[in-house]
C-alpha cells in the first residue's frame, strides 16, 4: 500500500471497519442442493473434455475441481449467507465501492466425493485488504474461506477473493481528424488474425493447405485427438499417425458472436463446436444460413473457404435444407 492510501485510510477509519469483520461468518449451515451425483458428474465432464476413467461407472468419484459447484445456489440462490458478510459489502458499497470483480481461488482437496455424499459447508471472511489500486480501480479485496464437508467429515477448503472497487476514471480520447472517405470500391477490409502455427500443429494447417481435415491418431491406443498435441491424453504416448475427416458432423453447441467488435468480422456471426462423424469436436464458423438459424444437432458439411490471398480455413456448411456446397464454395 502506498503512503497516500494509508494516510488515507487512517483519515476515514473505513479499514478498521473493515478488518473488524475479518474471522466473522460469511456463510452459516450451507447445505448443497444436490447430492453428489452422476449427472451432474457427467455434465461437468463433457463441458470440460475430461474423459478420466475415475469419473464414470459404479466406483466413480467426482473431479476434484467440481468442489464449489456442489455448493452453488443456482440461479434462485443460497439464503446462507450471513449478516456480518451483508454488513461487510454495504460498508463497501456506501464508501464507493460498488463494483466488484472475481480475481482468483484456491482449492484444497482432502478426500473424494462420491456420487450421495451429502454437502454441507459453512464460510468465515478471512482477509480484508488494505486500500488497493489497481488498472481496474481504487478498492479491497475480500477474500472468504468455504469449508466443505461430506458427510460432515472436512472434504476440502475453497478461498475465493473479490476485489470491491471503484472504477478509474478513464481519459479522454483525443479527437482524431477526420479523414475524407475513401470510395467503396477502394476501402480495404481488415484481414482476419493469423493462426498461431508450430511444430505441435503444422502439420495440421499443412493439410488445411490440401484441403485435407486431419486429425490426429495415437499409434498406441489408437484414441482420436483434436485439437493437435504433442502427446496423448489417455495414454500418454508420444508417437500418432493422422486420419482425414470425412467432413460430416452435426453442431454439439455454440455461440453467437454480437460483442467485441472486430474490424475483420461482421456481427452478429454463429462459432460453432462442431463434433464430426469420426467423434473428436473443432470450432468453427457455421455457414450457409442466418446466424440465428443455427441450431444444436444441425447436420453441417466442412469446406475449406479462402478468406483473403494468403489464408483458408476449414468451416462448415449448414445442410438441413438441401445439400452441401463443394469445398472452396464458402462465403466471404
Amino acid at each position: 500500500m502506498s503512503g497516500e492510501e494509508r494516510a488515507h485510510d487512517a483519515r476515514d477509519g473505513l479499514y478498521d471497519r473493515l478488518k473488524a469483520y475479518e474471522g466473522k461468518p460469511a456463510a452459516i449451515a450451507g447445505r448443497g442442493k444436490d447430492p453428489v451425483n452422476l449427472p451432474m458428474i457427467r455434465h461437468w465432464c463433457e463441458a470440460m473434455g475430461d474423459a478420466h476413467p475415475a469419473y464414470r461407472g459404479p466406483d466413480a468419484v467426482a473431479p476434484p475441481t467440481m468442489l464449489q459447484a456442489w455448493t452453488m445456489g443456482g440461479l434462485s440462490g443460497h439464503q446462507d449467507r450471513s449478516e456480518a458478510y451483508g454488513e461487510l459489502l454495504g460498508l463497501l458499497d456506501g464508501a464507493g465501492y460498488t463494483s466488484v470483480v472475481a480475481t482468483d481461488c484456491e482449492q484444497e482437496y482432502l478426500r473424494p466425493l462420491r456420487p450421495g455424499d451429502e454437502i454441507t459447508f459453512d464460510a468465515v471472511v478471512e482477509s480484508v485488504s488494505p486500500r488497493k489500486t489497481t488498472k481496474l480501480g481504487t478498492g479491497h479485496f475480500v477474500t472468504t474461506r468455504m469449508d466443505v464437508r461430506a458427510g460432515g467429515e472436512l472434504a476440502g477448503t475453497h478461498r475465493f477473493r473479490i476485489l470491491k472497487y471503484a472504477p478509474a476514471a478513464r481519459p479522454a480520447k483525443p479527437v482524431e481528424p477526420v479523414e475524407p472517405a475513401k470510395p467503396a470500391e477502394s476501402v480495404e477490409r481488415p484481414r482476419r488474425p493469423r493462426p498461431v502455427v508450430n511444430r505441435d500443429n503444422a502439420g495440421f494447417w499443412e493439410g488445411v493447405a490440401a484441403h485435407r481435415l486431419l486429425i490426429q491418431r495415437c499409434t498406441a491406443c489408437g484414441t482420436l485427438r483434436f485439437p493437435w498435441l504433442p502427446g496423448c491424453n489417455d495414454c500418454g504416448a508420444g508417437e500418432w499417425d493422422t486420419v482425414e475427416a470425412g467432413g460430416e458432423g452435426t453442431v454439439h453447441s455454440y455461440v453467437v458472436m454480437h460483442h467485441p467488435p472486430f474490424p475483420a468480422f461482421d456481427p452478429p456471426y454463429a462459432v460453432g463446436l462442431i463434433e464430426l462423424a469420426e467423434g473428436v469436436r473443432m470450432i468453427s464458423n457455421v455457414v450457409g444460413v442466418p446466424y440465428d438459424k443455427v441450431r444444436i444437432g444441425m447436420p453441417v458439411r466442412l469446406e475449406f473457404q479462402r478468406v483473403d490471398e494468403e489464408l483458408e480455413l476449414p468451416v462448415f456448411r449448414a445442410v438441413e435444407d438441401g445439400p452441401a456446397a463443394g469445398p472452396g464454395e464458402g462465403e466471404r
